[in-house]
């Protein structure tokens, strides 16, 4: 990713008006008992935020009985329809099968962070998932990719020129043609998100004796290697307005949850069972509500890797069920 965030500010950028409808997308699916021919593969409840939508699949898809440590889990949900799901099995039905010159060995996803998936832009239902695995220590790296049209996992090896990071990336994104890789402090306090068109960093992380504030952080093309503040505010005065009173919620630091993929002034919480947004420019709370999520396993406190932004597909947001699924076996 780019560099850390600069200490330059700018003024707003008016969000550009919803190309289509969106909604919160729990990361952990439901499994539906039963296989028959009845059956969907995949449902999807759609909810207005900040309500949480809930996705369902049939056990075709995850034949395991979910315990909390085997469990489906979106890694990625695209405005395509393209929905990246990593099917964590007791056993490993199959093994990603990596074409590498001279031989094909059989290998398991490293780490589900470092997945992500991107539609091709011309549509036609075509797709790309790919992996990337840093060789530590060297300024290379395998890029494991999936292509619809071969329809074959294929190995690159490719120039990383980052350096070795002890914290664990968060995800992976696709903006703008390219797939984005996002570290941050744990997935409490920081977020990278698409925003209006453009990537962005929300920060919670309190440094020393700094106030308790969240700031929104642009970048403000994909090719720039600095990031440039555009809001910011104290939990205090968040705390202080009528309609964060209004919600009967405590004074306290919540969890960070996600942007609003059309308006980057608006970023939303987690607190106690309550999920809510608040407009950081204007200090105000403009959505709360209780969310009700497909229960992270109890030894995960909650955080942002269990939802998802998702703007919706037209054919989803028109009521069409038209959603396609990548499995990925873990």
């Amino acid at each position: 990713m780019a560099s850390p965030p600069s200490s330059s500010t700018s003024g707003d950028t008016a969000a550009p008006p919803p190309r289509s409808t969106w909604v919160i997308l729990s990361s952990i699916p439901s499994v539906v008992q039963g296989s028959g021919a009845e059956t969907a593969d995949l449902s999807l409840a759609l909810a207005a935020p900040p309500r949480v939508s809930r996705l369902t699949v049939s056990q075709r898809v995850f034949p395991d009985a979910p315990t909390p440590h085997n469990f489906p889990f979106l890694l990625a949900a695209d405005s395509s329809g393209l929905l990246l799901l990593s099917a964590i099995l007791a056993v490993p039905r199959t093994r990603v099968d990596i074409d590498r010159p001279g031989n094909h060995p059989g290998e398991s996803i490293m780490h589900q962070a470092l997945v992500g998936v991107i539609a091709s832009p011309g549509d036609g239902g075509r797709y790309m998932v790919a992996e990337l695995v840093p060789s530590f220590g060297s300024d290379e790296a395998d890029l494991r990719c999936f292509s619809s049209d071969l329809g074959e996992w294929v190995n690159k090896r490719v120039h990383y020129p980052l350096p070795p990071r002890i914290l664990s990336p968060l995800c992976t994104l696709a903006h703008h043609g390219r797939l984005w890789e996002a570290h941050g402090v744990l997935d409490k306090f920081r977020y990278v998100g698409v925003s209006a068109g453009s990537l962005r960093f929300v920060d919670t992380y309190r440094r020393g004796g700094a106030p308790n504030k969240v700031t929104v952080w642009t970048l403000r093309n994909p090719d720039a290697t600095e990031w440039t503040l555009e809001h910011e505010a104290t939990f205090v005065d968040i705390w202080a307005d009528d309609t964060y009173k209004a919600t009967g919620l405590p004074k306290k630091v919540p969890v960070l949850a996600l942007i609003h993929p059309y308006n980057p002034a608006v970023v939303y919480f987690f607190l106690e069972d309550h999920l809510f947004g608040v407009d950081v420019r204007a200090h105000k709370v403009v959505k709360c509500d209780r969310y009700h999520l497909v229960a992270p396993p109890r030894s995960y406190p909650i955080a942002n890797r269990f939802i998802s932004a998702w703007e919706l597909p037209r054919a989803v947001s028109s009521g069409i069920r038209k959603t396609e699924i990548v499995a990925l076996d873990d």
